[in-house]
């Protein structure tokens, strides 16, 4: 006996109607696409399942949306979710996971090795013309030190061990603390980032993590330590952290989220040679990825089954 398939919206500003193909090219035929919110507000009344990214959370509460059921955000944030305090507790929320983790860690190492080899020398040199034979550092016995642990954290561990790094990590469960050297929790984390040659931060945004890197914990850092981040902004002080950067204490900082995205053009970031901008590209959502995740998902509520990625409101991921 087949079951009922759910009306489905997918919501996105740019590619709604692809991620909406893909899907019905799996079989599920009752999927419209919204790219405002006006669109989403047509559409919503008898939705039961919603595929939406930057979807505008207001109408959530809105009467229109009381068939509603489940929310699968298209990325692993759910910052606009868990701010939103009126989102009915009716609608389960859920978030991609282990689908960055690849692309997250191969960003990270990019700039590490960029940084810690000295490209920009040896480039130098070639354009120059110039012979400049030099030795630089290897990334064998350095400590990098990964705060979170979750899909993400583990895939940067792996690669470091191929690497023969030192790991450190920092993490609310524990859940992966055997993964690492040494394991710290949140309250450690002075003691976690003093010995650390990179600190890499990929926690999700939560009234705890919150501004947790703050001027006293970066200058708790050595000297010609790495910050980077791929987690998300507000985990920095930003105001801090440029102050500590102008200090000339960290020899590189490494951003790919901010507080307020895009960066303002006149941020005093982008006027510090030792930090590295990016636009928040780290952890692209491809669109086969996730609508395989979606698909994964859609089949297990269809089955009664548990989700993937469900968000705990009360933690805040």
């Amino acid at each position: 006996m087949l079951m009922p398939k759910p009306n489905i919206l997918v919501y996105n500003t740019s590619q709604a109607e692809i991620y909406a193909q893909y899907i019905r090219g799996c079989g599920f035929s009752s999927v419209v696409a919204a790219a405002t919110p006006e669109e989403a507000a047509k559409y919503l009344p008898n939705i039961e399942v919603v595929l939406g990214w930057e979807f505008p959370t207001q109408l959530l509460q809105d009467p229109i949306s009381s068939s509603v059921l489940w929310f699968q955000s298209a990325g692993a944030g759910v910052d606009d979710l868990i701010a939103d305090k009126s989102i009915p507790e009716n609608i389960i929320l859920t978030r991609v996971v282990d689908q960055f983790g690849g692309y997250i860690s191969e960003y990270i190492f990019t700039y590490l090795l960029y940084i810690l080899k000295d490209v920009p020398r040896m480039r130098k040199s070639q354009l120059e013309q110039r012979w400049d034979p030099f030795i630089s550092e290897s990334l064998a016995g350095k400590t990098i030190g990964v705060a979170g642990l979750g899909s993400i954290g583990k895939e940067i561990i792996r690669k470091a061990r191929a690497f023969d790094m030192n790991v450190y990590g920092l993490s609310y469960s524990g859940k992966h603390a055997h993964l690492t050297d040494r394991h710290f929790t949140q309250e450690q984390l002075r003691d976690f980032v003093e010995e650390l040659d990179y600190l890499v931060l990929s926690l999700p945004l939560t009234e705890f993590t919150h501004h947790m890197i703050n001027r006293d914990i970066l200058y708790s850092m050595k000297a010609e330590a790495c910050l980077f981040n791929v987690g998300r902004g507000s985990l920095i002080d930003e105001k801090e952290l440029l102050t500590v950067m102008q200090s000339g204490h960290l020899k590189a900082a490494v951003l790919d989220v901010f507080e307020t995205e895009p960066l303002p053009k006149n941020h005093g970031f982008y006027s510090i040679p030792n930090i590295y901008i990016t636009s928040h590209l780290s952890g692209p959502s491809i669109i086969d990825g996730v609508s395989d995740f979606f698909i994964e998902n859609l089949t297990r509520y269809l089955n009664h089954q548990p989700l993937k990625g469900v968000v705990d409101r009360k933690r805040g991921y």
